[in-house]
Order: structure tokens, then C-alpha cells, then sequence
């Protein structure tokens, strides 16, 4: 009895060629827990496809990768002078964020980030002029700009990353390959369009493996159900049954990441009020879980457990039994499951 990862392979398989041949020399990424996938399994799909390069998030990834992979792996992190040095083949490739950090990678394989409307971290246009010795120390495989996925201004992504070749055409610094990332696939035709002695790289993680979202699914097998009455007390904390129905024992909890929840962006009137209602929910101890029985999602009885979590199921659904398997609407990012079932 497990919580698990359901994958259509032959539709999954599909919406990555998809992908693959929307952005020519994509660069597919696998950090974090592999887009609730794993590492080795991305490497092997990655692998397969026929990729040359393999994103990661660390240091520490990439040196978990590198016997998962053959290929050169790209670090995302950028290097810092005081970071903790882990040993890494020749075919690792740093991002690189500063000139100081440039100058302190001689001889290494770098990628040097520049800094986008996303202010997270880069060269800006001032330290061009520093980065000409810079680079000479280093083996340079190309410059990388990371786009931030909405726009609330109206700017628009294809004129940022031209103004930035423009500053480094300007800067006469090499433009052989142009890492970039969040860009639409007819965006990214037009910059290959306008810059064709420049090759594009897109480095695309979600939009690869999370983006028929059909293709997966999440289950939790149902444990043990136990009958309960309205007011009758259960659990570690001895709560009162809220009405007469079932205690539901589902595979799945903390430690698979089941009750995690990533901070919202919310936009709009609507988005904010239901954010409103489910923290006054919380507050009474009323907070809605991600399993789903007969077309509904249903309530945590209590918190959950590490392993399982533990639901309320009012007695007008239909009766749920040991064995059967509950959908879950659960974030690939945050989740961990016991096994993955190809189909």
C-alpha cells in the first residue's frame, strides 16, 4: 500500500518530443527531487532523447548525477568564492554571476549569467568592459539570461534578451551560444530568426516534464476505514467527529511532502478571497486535503501523520474500502512518492 506516481509513458514520452522540437538544442533540467520524478529517471529519458548537456541545480547535484549521466551537466547555482568544494568532472560547466567570480574559475568551463528584469543575480551592463580579461582565464561556453515568468508591466521577453545582445555585441564579447530560459517557443524562433550566427539554448525544466499534466497522476491506497459518529472522538489529538461518516487512513503524509504547500502569487479579487477563506478555515482546524473520493475533495480529519494521512468522509459519499486507490492533486516539486507505476 504506497502512495504513487502514475505515468502514461507513450503520452509523456510524446509531449517531451513536443517540447524537444520546439526549442532545437534543448538543454533539459533535472534538480530538486526530478520534478517528483527522481534524477536517474530524467537522466535516463534525457539520455534517451539524445541530449548533450543536463541541467542541475548544485554542486551537490551534479555530483550525484555525474554516473547517472555522460553528457557535460550545467550547474544552475552560480559560483560563490567561500562555497564548499565538491569534486566535479571536467564535464561540469559552472554559471558564473560576477566578474570577481569569473576570475577565480581559471581554467574551468563556465556560463556567465547576466542579469535580467528578474534581479536575482548576473553581470550587469557596467561590468562588460571588466569581463574582456576576465574571460580569457576561463574556457567560456557561452552567456545565460533567466526570465522571469510573468510580465505585469507589458514588457516584452524577445526585446530584453536583444537589448542584452545588443550590449554585449556592443561590448564586442563572444556571442556563440545564448542560454535562456521562460521563453515561448515562437519567441524563441524569433531570436534564432534574428540572431543566426548565435546559437539558442533553452534550459527548460517544468514546460518539458510537467506539461501535459494528463500524463500523470497521483494515488494514495486507501489502508483501513473505520466508522464514526457525529461527536465521537479520534486521533492524536482526540478531535470530535465533525458528522456521522468514515476515518479514512490514505497512504501519503509529511514525508512525502502530502500537507506541504509553496507560498501563492495571487492576482486578482476571486484568487484572494478564497486565500482568505481557507486560512479562516485553518484557523478552526478545517483544512482541505488533496485527496479526492467520489469526484470531491475531501477534509484531514487531523494533520497529517508522517507516512499516512488521516481524512474525514461524510456518510452521503459512498463507502470507501481497503485497497482502493484515492487521486491526489499534489505539487510535483514537493512530492515524494513510494513508487512510480509505468503504464
Amino acid at each position: 500500500m504506497a502512495l504513487s506516481l502514475y505515468v502514461d509513458n507513450d503520452r509523456w514520452r510524446a509531449h517531451q518530443q513536443t517540447v524537444i522540437q520546439q526549442f532545437p538544442g534543448i538543454v533539459p533540467v533535472c534538480k530538486g527531487n526530478g520534478y517528483g520524478f527522481g534524477h536517474e529517471r530524467l537522466a535516463d529519458e534525457a539520455t534517451a532523447f539524445g541530449a548533450d548537456i543536463l541541467a542541475v541545480g548544485t554542486t551537490y547535484e551534479a555530483a550525484r548525477t555525474k554516473d547517472l549521466f555522460s553528457g557535460d551537466l550545467l550547474v544552475l547555482t552560480p559560483f560563490r568564492k567561500d562555497e564548499e568544494p565538491v569534486p566535479l568532472p571536467d564535464r561540469a560547466i559552472r554559471s558564473v554571476s560576477s566578474v570577481e567570480g569569473v576570475g577565480l574559475m581559471r581554467g574551468a568551463r563556465v556560463v556567465i549569467e547576466v542579469m535580467s528584469s528578474m534581479k536575482r543575480h548576473g553581470v550587469t551592463e557596467q561590468d562588460l568592459p571588466r569581463l574582456h580579461a576576465a574571460i580569457d582565464e576561463v574556457r567560456l561556453e557561452g552567456f545565460a539570461i533567466h526570465l522571469p515568468l510573468d510580465r505585469a508591466d507589458g514588457s516584452d521577453a524577445v526585446e530584453e534578451v536583444i537589448g542584452w545582445m545588443d550590449r554585449l555585441r556592443a561590448a564586442r564579447l563572444p556571442l556563440d551560444t545564448m542560454f535562456v530560459s521562460h521563453l515561448l517557443p515562437e519567441e524563441f524562433a524569433v531570436l534564432q530568426q534574428q540572431f543566426p550566427q548565435t546559437r539558442f539554448r533553452a534550459r527548460i525544466g517544468t514546460r518539458l516534464w510537467l506539461g501535459d499534466h494528463a500524463a500523470t497522476e497521483y494515488r494514495g491506497a486507501i489502508l483501513d476505514v473505520s466508522r464514526v459518529a457525529k461527536g465521537e472522538r479520534f486521533g492524536y489529538r482526540q478531535a470530535k467527529a465533525s458528522g456521522d461518516g468514515w476515518l479514512v487512513v490514505v497512504a501519503g503524509g509529511t514525508s512525502h511532502g502530502v500537507g506541504l504547500e509553496s507560498p501563492k502569487a495571487l492576482h486578482g479579487i476571486t484568487p484572494r478571497a478564497k486565500g482568505v477563506a481557507r486560512a479562516g478555515l485553518a484557523t478552526v482546524n478545517r483544512n482541505l486535503s488533496p485527496f479526492v473520493w467520489a469526484g470531491k475533495q475531501r477534509w484531514f480529519a487531523e494533520p497529517p501523520h508522517m507516512q499516512v494521512s488521516i481524512l474525514f468522509v461524510p456518510a452521503d459519499a459512498p463507502e470507501p474500502h481497503v485497497g482502493e486507490e484515492l487521486v491526489a492533486i499534489l505539487r510535483h516539486t514537493t512530492t515524494a512518492v513510494d513508487r512510480t507505476v509505468d503504464r
